[in-house]
């Protein structure tokens, strides 16, 4: 059975195993119909993990463009039992890691590859669209003042969507310790909300329970 596009984006965020290791061997084959889906089911998650790791959206659109550029050059190396959703997270972590040590993004993008996805900006996601509000802002500056190992472990968790253990895996901690990070995150961000903030930014999945 092929996937189509759009029943593998599903497929992806269902996190239907069987169905996401057949796509992974699309990917392996250079299959452009399963970039695609692999594109429509994370490219969100990752710019809003990378916007607010970063709290540059300009920042965050090269850092994404990174990151699937990265996905094309090492399609056909990926272990056939690859889980994309952590395998993209790392690969995003990593390039903002990079971007903010050297302050420099690699100039050597293939032209040829730029067509195995679609150029466009992801669409706003709920926090973004809730962010033109006073509300919305207060949310986002309490998110960004989030000591980085909090932020980004509740990033991967809650924006991700990333199972605890997979996010520890990205971070280099046990799961156990990633828990705390999210719960400490969690309870960092409530102490600078008020309860309607707090309400607010919950109900868009944002904060993971």
């Amino acid at each position: 059975m092929t996937l189509s596009r759009s029943s593998a984006s599903r497929v992806i965020t269902s996190m239907d195993r069987e169905c996401e290791l057949q796509l992974v061997g699309r990917l392996r084959t250079g299959d452009s119909g399963a970039f695609d889906a692999v594109h429509d089911a994370f490219n969100g998650r990752l710019y809003n993990f990378l916007a607010r790791l970063s709290n540059q959206p300009d920042v965050a659109e090269d850092l994404l463009e990174e990151t699937w550029l990265r996905l094309v050059r090492h399609a056909r190396r990926l272990r056939p039992d690859t889980r994309l959703g952590p395998w993209l997270f790392t690969v995003a972590r990593h390039v903002h890691a990079t971007y903010y040590r050297s302050r420099l993004l690699e100039d050597s993008h293939a032209a040829g590859l730029m067509g195995l996805w679609p150029d466009a900006r992801p669409a706003v996601s709920p926090l973004e669209a809730v962010e033109a509000s006073e509300t919305g802002r207060r949310l986002a500056t309490a998110l960004a003042s989030l000591p980085l190992a909090y932020r980004e472990a509740l990033l991967l968790v809650a924006v991700g969507g990333l199972r605890h253990s997979d996010a520890a895996e990205i971070c280099g901690v046990s799961t156990e310790a990633m828990r705390q990070r999210v719960s400490r995150a969690r309870a960092l961000l409530a102490h600078r909300l008020t309860d309607g903030e707090a309400a607010t930014l919950a109900s868009l999945k944002e904060i993971a329970t």
